[in-house]
C-alpha cells in the first residue's frame, strides 16, 4: 500500500515537473512576421512567452492554445520582432538630442542663426556644444570658418560637429584655448584646415579634432545618465530594442553599468570598444558575459581606418575627382591595422573596421585573408560602412565570414556628395548591399545615429529602392543593388543580431529567444517605400514586458 502511494506520488511529482509552469503570457490574434532559424519569413498568430521573458511557442492558425495565465488580444496588428540598429553611437545620440541640434540646417546664415539663439537661450553654459552641420547640404563648396562663427558667438568657445563625424567647427575662442596656431603641425591621421596665411580656419578633420577636443569639458555622470536616458527614448519610440553601439568609451561603459544595476537599462546594447585599453579596463581578458538578462555585452572594438568621403578623408585608391591633391586620410598604416586585429583576436575579441574608401576596404579585407590563417573558427569579422568598394575586391567579402554592416541612409544622403568626390567612372561599387549578399557575404544593417535618424522603417525603405523621401532619383540610384524586403527586415533583426554573437538570444520570435517585439500599424513586407517611412509604432516589448505603447 505504501509502496502504492510512494508511485502515485512520484508519477503526479514527475507530471508537474513536465507540466509547464502557468505563468506563461500568450498574444494572440496577431499578424506575425518574423525569420527563422534558416532565414525565411516565418508567419505566425500566436506568441507565447514565459516569466522570465523568454519566447516558449509561436503558434500558427491551426495549433492549440496552451494553457496559460494570461492572455492578451493583439487585435489583428502587425508583430514583429524588435528591431535592431547594426551600428549607432549610444551617448553621442543622447548628446545630439540635448544639445544644439544642426542637421535640419539648410544654409550658413540658417545654421548660424541657430547658433546664435541657442547661445542666448544658454548663457550659463562655458561652451557652446553641438553637431549636425553639413557644408554640403548648404551648398557651401567650402567649410565654415571660425570668423563666420564669431560673428555670432565670440564670449565663449564653439565647438560643433560635421554630421559624419569626422570633423568639428570651432570659433577663435575655442581654437585659442586649446593653444593651437599656424605653428601647430597636422597629426598623424588628421587635418587642420587653414588660411592662406596658414591660420588653423576653424574646422579640424580626423585625428586633428583630439587637438581641440581635449580641453573641451567633459560631461558629469549625471550628464551622461540623462543622455542614455534620451538615447533609449529616441530608440524605442522608433520599434528599436537593441543596438551596437560602435566606440564605447570607459565613461559609457560605466554610464551603461549604472543603469543596469539600477533597472533604468532598457534597451539590449551591444558593445565594441573604442580601443585595446578600454577593453583590458573594462571586459578584461575575454568578452564580458551576457549582464542583465541579455541587456549588455562587450564583445568587440571598433577601429578607424579611414574618415568619410564629406570630409575627404575616405582613403580612396585612385585621387578625389573634386580634389586631385588628395587619397583621403589613412588612419592606421597596415601593420597597425594588423597588429590591432590580432591583439583582439587573441582574446577572442570581435574586430568592427571603420572602412568608407576603396582603399580602405580593400585594406581591411586584406587583413581578414592573412588574418584568418592564424584566427580559425567563427570570427565574424566586420566591416562598418563598406560605403565604396571596388568592384573586384566584392567577391571578398563571401570569404571568411565577412560581415558588411551597412546604413542604407548613408547612400540616400551622400549619393550627390558621392558623385562629386569620385565620378561617374568610379561609382560601381558604392553602396553594394546586393552585390554582397550575391558572393555569400553577411549583411548587417543600421544608421549610424546620430549620423542619420535611428529610422529602420526610413533604412529599410532606401535598402528596397535605392531612393530618398523624395522618391528621389526616379528608378532608384544603381537600383541593381537595392534588396528584397525579406532581406531589409533580416538586416534589421535577424542578421543584425548575428552581427553581434546574438542570435539564439535575440533578433527572431522563436523559442527560447527573448520575447522583443513590437506592434505596427502595416507589413513591411508589403508596403511601399512611401508607406514604410510612414510606420507607426503601436506597442514595444522588450523581454515579455511592455515599456512603451497603449
Amino acid at each position: 500500500m505504501l509502496l502504492t502511494l510512494a508511485r502515485s506520488l512520484a508519477a503526479v511529482s514527475a507530471l508537474a515537473l513536465a507540466a509547464p509552469a502557468l505563468s506563461d503570457t500568450l498574444i494572440d490574434n496577431v499578424d506575425g512576421v518574423t525569420i527563422d532559424a534558416e532565414g525565411k519569413v516565418r508567419r505566425f498568430n500566436g506568441l507565447v512567452f514565459d516569466d522570465e521573458g523568454k519566447v516558449t511557442a509561436v503558434l500558427g492558425r491551426g495549433d492549440k492554445r496552451p494553457q496559460v495565465d494570461y492572455r492578451l488580444d493583439g487585435e489583428g496588428r502587425v508583430m514583429l520582432p524588435g528591431m535592431i540598429d547594426a551600428h549607432v553611437h549610444v551617448m553621442d545620440m543622447g548628446f545630439a538630442a540635448l544639445t544644439l541640434d544642426l542637421s535640419g540646417t539648410t544654409s550658413l546664415e540658417d545654421a548660424l542663426a541657430k547658433i546664435k539663439t541657442f547661445a542666448e537661450e544658454n548663457p550659463g553654459r562655458p561652451w557652446i556644444i553641438g553637431r549636425g552641420w553639413n557644408q554640403e547640404k548648404w551648398g557651401l563648396g567650402r567649410f565654415p570658418t571660425a570668423a563666420e562663427l564669431d560673428a555670432v558667438v565670440s564670449d565663449r568657445p564653439v565647438w560643433l560637429e560635421r554630421a559624419d563625424n569626422h570633423a568639428q567647427w570651432a570659433n577663435t575662442l575655442a581654437i585659442q584655448t586649446a593653444g593651437i596656431t599656424a605653428k601647430t603641425p597636422d597629426p598623424a591621421g588628421g587635418k587642420i584646415i587653414r588660411d592662406a596665411k596658414g591660420n588653423p580656419a576653424g574646422v579640424f578633420v580626423d585625428n586633428a579634432i583630439q587637438l581641440v577636443a581635449k580641453v573641451v569639458p567633459a560631461p558629469r555622470p549625471e550628464d551622461r545618465d540623462l543622455a542614455l536616458a534620451k538615447a533609449q527614448d529616441v530608440l524605442l519610440a522608433k520599434g528599436v530594442t537593441a543596438v551596437a553601439d560602435m566606440g564605447t568609451k570607459p565613461a559609457d561603459w560605466t554610464a551603461f553599468r549604472r543603469a543596469g544595476d539600477q533597472g533604468r537599462l532598457q534597451v539590449r546594447i551591444m558593445s565594441y570598444a573604442d580601443s585595446v585599453e578600454t577593453l583590458e579596463l573594462m571586459a578584461g581578458p575575454e568578452p564580458t558575459g551576457w549582464l542583465y538578462d541579455d541587456r549588455l555585452r562587450m564583445g568587440g572594438i571598433k577601429l578607424f581606418l579611414d574618415g568619410a568621403l564629406g570630409s575627404r578623408g575616405a582613403s580612396l585608391k585612385e585621387p578625389y575627382a573634386d580634389d586631385h591633391g588628395t587619397r583621403g586620410l589613412p588612419l592606421l598604416s597596415p601593420s597597425q591595422l594588423r597588429n590591432l586585429m590580432s591583439r583582439a583576436a587573441m582574446d577572442n575579441f570581435q574586430t568592427a573596421v571603420h572602412a568608407i574608401g576603396d582603399a580602405a576596404n580593400a585594406e581591411v579585407l586584406a587583413a581578414i585573408e592573412e588574418l584568418s590563417e592564424s584566427y580559425k573558427g567563427d570570427r565574424r569579422w566586420r566591416i562598418e560602412h563598406t560605403q565604396i568598394v571596388d568592384p573586384v575586391d566584392i567577391a571578398r567579402f563571401g570569404q571568411h565570414g565577412v560581415i558588411a554592416s551597412m546604413q542604407p541612409l548613408h547612400q540616400t544622403s551622400d549619393r550627390l556628395m558621392a558623385e562629386a568626390r569620385l565620378g561617374p567612372d568610379r561609382l560601381a561599387g558604392a553602396y553594394p548591399w546586393r552585390s554582397v549578399i550575391k558572393v555569400g557575404g553577411r549583411l548587417a544593417f543600421g544608421s549610424d545615429a546620430p549620423v542619420e535618424p535611428a529610422d529602420p522603417w526610413a533604412g529599410m525603405a532606401a535598402a528596397i529602392s535605392r531612393t530618398d523621401a523624395k522618391g528621389e532619383p526616379f528608378g532608384g540610384w544603381f537600383p541593381q543593388e537595392a534588396v528584397s524586403r525579406e532581406q531589409a527586415l533580416a538586416g534589421f533583426t535577424a542578421d543584425a543580431a548575428y552581427a553581434g554573437f546574438a542570435e539564439g538570444r535575440f533578433g527572431r520570435l522563436l523559442p527560447g529567444e527573448r520575447a522583443d517585439f513590437i506592434l505596427v500599424d502595416r507589413d513591411p513586407l508589403f508596403a511601399s517605400p512611401e508607406a514604410l517611412r510612414e510606420t507607426k509604432i503601436l506597442q514595444v516589448w522588450i523581454g515579455g514586458v511592455k515599456v512603451r505603447g497603449e
